[in-house]
């Protein structure tokens, strides 16, 4: 089944080049069946990108998905441009009398900050709160997933003494989950952050689970035991390309940077990257997609908080 999008937004020909299966919204109209609802608060500087990315991903799987772009009232975008953000995305206030399936809470480039001091963090901890009764099931990612772990269990970020910066290998803890099952036992995940979440704070909560972790990146992805929320602290979105071009954008600006790790073959920057996580990306958010599509209500006005 295909991806529902707006018939003029960017991704929309680049998806279909990659004979990702898109569905008009006049089609989806008229579909006898009820699609996913789910929204993705996009707070990556390059949103264009981070859509194309993620609607990939959501577009890669058996099932019809309605999206929903949600921005930041609180912050205006500086990497993109005004009018595609007031043509395809909603604020808060807009969506939220509103019930969703699922919503995606994307990384953002503020790790240098403490969450208190993000100009939007009380309008984001307004959409968390929101999300327990109006969502069924939480995705975050890099940041988001700091930034969730922290508001929901006062699990605190960490700084590192050096960025987390290349491709991976992890192993999976508990093979039996349904958000990681299908997952080889060894697998890679692209990862770019300078800080990280205190491990010791995750094990010894008794609400949270470790799913995969990695001995030289440490924990990949949390689940509150109620499955209802998921924390990536990856990039499994991430494209070939991106970190190399992090890795020149830092380069070019002469700020201090290391080659990422495992990435480049033989740590030659002129090389192409082999795209080694890909599979387990698809994989990732198809069996997100498939947990929410089996538990969540077929009517949301019977949404419990979760």
């Amino acid at each position: 089944m295909p991806i529902n999008i707006p018939n003029d937004l960017p991704a929309k020909h680049i998806l279909e080049e990659e004979n990702i299966y898109l569905i008009t919204q006049e089609r989806a109209e008229h579909q006898d069946i009820r699609p996913l609802k789910i929204m993705l608060l996009n707070l990556m500087p390059k949103k264009i990108e981070t859509e194309n990315q993620l609607l990939r991903l959501l577009g890669n799987t058996p099932l019809q998905i309605d999206i929903e772009l949600l921005q930041t009232a609180t912050h205006t975008a500086k990497n993109t441009s005004a009018e595609h953000m007031f043509k395809f995305y909603k604020t808060f206030d807009e969506i939220k009398g509103e019930r969703f399936d699922g919503l995606i809470v994307t990384g953002a480039p503020v790790e240098h900050l403490p969450f208190e001091d993000v100009d939007y963090w009380e309008e984001l901890t307004e959409i968390f709160d929101w999300a327990k009764q109006n969502v069924y099931s939480t995705f975050h990612i890099c940041w988001g997933a700091q930034a969730g772990l922290y508001h929901y269990y006062g699990i605190p970020k960490l700084p590192l003494k050096e960025k987390m910066f290349g491709v991976f290998p992890h192993l999976i803890t508990n093979p039996n989950h349904l958000l990681i099952r299908g997952f080889d036992e060894l697998f890679y995940v692209p990862h770019s952050r300078h800080t990280t979440v205190d491990e010791e704070a995750v094990k010894k909560h008794p609400e949270l689970e470790i799913l995969s972790y990695s001995e030289l990146s440490g924990i990949n992805i949390v689940a509150s035991k109620n499955n209802r929320h998921f924390f990536v602290c990856g990039h499994a979105e991430y494209d070939r390309r991106t970190l190399a071009e992090e890795y020149f954008r830092d380069v070019n600006k002469g700020l201090p940077i290391s080659i990422p790790y495992h990435y480049f073959p033989d740590d030659d920057p002129q090389k192409r990257p082999p795209f080694i996580w890909r599979g387990h990306a698809n994989l990732l958010f198809k069996n997100w997609l498939n947990l929410v599509y089996q538990h969540t209500p077929y009517d949301l006005r019977e949404l419990t908080e979760g």
